[in-house]
């Protein structure tokens, strides 16, 4: 029995082949899953459900979706059963109210934005999953509310999670930077940490930032951030970076948890890689 407020965290991807690798990141998602109690279920906002509405997956069995491009056989092999959580879903449309969310029974499932950090995070997939979408059409406060309406959640045994990327910026790539990154990326990012850990209910602002638009060329792997600060804002507790680094120069891998302070074995091992050179650009890889 759930008897704690369950955490929250937001999850910096990066890469699908993160899943198949062991790194840093990787060790410290999996840190976390050991570190909590089982959840009821698993909501998480991510970055590759980016479309024109609001809407949850309320599937019993939701399908594992393979949305990315130029990688190795091996990745497209992976399969993350996880149960769905119908009953869940309909929780999420009523505890969100007046906002409105749609129940998805058969358009979705769970896209590698979710399964790449799960397979590390809970690796039997025995604990249920609903995907909750990005609505492309709203400003960013309408996902801040959002967050904060999910907040209740926490009460009853559901962990969110938000899985994208603080920068993310593929056209930008850097190939001689596995570990590194870009003076924009690091500014953009720290900006982030900073308002993050002290005024999370303030972090739209970062719109306004002058790397904003490096940073941010699209809205989609920012926006879950959005939520769990929203999370953090509504439930009073502040957030903790789980781990930080960068990848490529131009992909910030920053992690924040809030309610848990996991313990994470430091280590110099990079982030997973992108598709090689001459295959599939990044920016074309939906990742």
């Amino acid at each position: 029995m759930i008897t704690a407020p369950m955490p929250a965290g937001f999850f910096g991807h990066g890469s699908p082949m993160n899943t198949l690798e062991r790194n840093r990141y990787t060790d410290a998602w999996r840190a976390f899953g050991a570190t909590i109690a089982r959840p009821r279920a698993v909501l998480v906002v991510s970055a590759h459900w980016y479309t024109n509405a609001t809407a949850v997956t309320a599937m019993a069995q939701p399908r594992t979706i393979h949305d990315f491009y130029g990688f190795p056989d091996e990745l497209f092999a992976v399969d993350y059963p996880a149960p769905g959580a119908p009953d869940v879903a309909e929780l999420v449309a009523e505890t969100v109210k007046p906002r409105w969310v749609g129940l998805d029974h058969d358009s979705w499932g769970l896209d590698h934005g979710t399964w790449s950090v799960l397979t590390h995070m809970f690796p039997a997939a025995d604990v249920p999953v609903v995907q909750l979408s990005i609505n492309a059409l709203q400003p960013l406060d309408y996902h801040l509310d959002i967050g904060r309406r999910l907040a209740p959640l926490r009460d009853q045994g559901v962990l969110i999670v938000g899985s994208g990327n603080v920068v993310h910026n593929l056209g930008r790539v850097d190939w001689a930077q596995p570990a590194g990154a870009f003076g924009w990326a690091t500014r953009f990012d720290e900006a982030a940490r900073s308002l993050m850990l002290d005024t999370p209910g303030d972090i739209a602002k970062l719109a306004e930032h002058p790397d904003f638009a490096m940073a941010v060329p699209t809205p989609d792997h920012f926006i879950p951030l959005l939520y769990i600060a929203g999370f953090a804002d509504a439930s009073g507790s502040a957030p903790e970076v789980l781990i930080d680094g960068y990848a490529y120069g131009s992909l910030s891998m920053t992690c924040y948890t809030i309610g848990v302070e996991p313990h994470v074995e430091a280590t110099d091992t990079a982030a997973a890689t992108l598709p090689a050179p001459g295959t599939v650009p990044p920016d074309e890889a939906n990742i």
